[in-house]
């Protein structure tokens, strides 16, 4: 799931919200492993709007490694700026942001 299954007004806002998120889920130098992605799936079923940052001693380039920990994670990409990258998958359930 990425990018192309939200329309730019539902982008823009998650970008808005984005703004204020912490980063919750950190890439470091193993890359994209298993256990990042088990943590950004949990976090995005629980808050549904998470923060990824790509540290410095990263193998990939940040904006590889946040498209990969998207896709595997089966999340929408928001966006990408720098080393940072915003992620969002609704929550059917329990949902928390309106778009």
């Amino acid at each position: 799931m990425l990018r192309n299954s939200l329309n730019s007004k539902q982008i823009r806002k998650l970008r808005s919200l984005g703004m204020t998120e912490e980063v919750i889920v950190m890439i470091g130098k193993e890359g994209v492993t298993p256990t990042v992605v088990a943590s950004a799936r949990e976090a995005i079923k629980k808050r549904e709007l998470i923060k990824v940052r790509v540290l410095q001693n990263a193998p990939e380039d940040p904006a590889d490694a946040i498209t990969v920990l998207a896709e595997r994670a089966d999340a929408n990409l928001v966006q990408i700026i720098g080393r940072n990258g915003l992620l969002f998958r609704r929550n059917f359930e329990k949902p928390r942001i309106e778009l």
